[in-house]
């Protein structure tokens, strides 16, 4: 039997490439990407598709009318949250098959109440250099996915 898959979950995204880079990265680890509404561009948009070239066919991905409704489907101890907002390293966390990575938008992150809700189920990636503020979400999204991926490897639950 196939272990549950990992979803990569943009909170109202707001940059095309971004979303269409991470799509690829879900396409090609078969992890589902849940997309939270409402979104800074259409599905159509020929950033989104050009980023996430002809491997469309090959992502699963899942709409969510708002967080509520994601929230209120989702299974909290399966849920992680990633901002910058909190010192608690990605390395603290425990993944499972089936865990949900949650990530907000690109220029405000998560909303101050989800944090506030779930502050001990948010994480962040350490930077070793304070001045530099972020990093670029589709790149946040691939570190995160890979330490979920290797722990549960590594656990043999994949």
């Amino acid at each position: 039997m196939r272990p549950e898959p990992l979803h990569i979950v943009l909170v109202e995204p707001e940059i095309p490439p971004n979303t269409g880079s991470i799509a690829r990265l879900c396409g090609a680890t078969d992890t589902i990407l849940d997309l939270v509404h409402p979104l800074g561009f259409s599905i159509d948009d020929k950033h989104l598709k050009r980023a996430g070239l002809d491997y469309w066919p090959y992502v699963n991905i899942r709409h969510w009318d708002s967080l509520d409704s994601f929230l209120e489907a989702a299974d909290e101890e399966s849920l992680f949250f990633f901002t910058t907002r909190t010192d608690t390293s990605l390395h603290e966390a425990r993944f499972n098959p089936g865990s949900y990575l949650v990530f907000g938008r690109e220029t405000k992150g998560l909303p101050e109440e989800i944090i506030a809700l779930y502050r001990d189920r948010c994480y962040t990636i350490p930077m070793s250099n304070n001045r530099i503020r972020s990093l670029n979400l589709g790149m946040c999204a691939g570190i995160v996915l890979y330490e979920a991926l290797r722990q549960i490897s590594s656990a043999g639950q994949r």
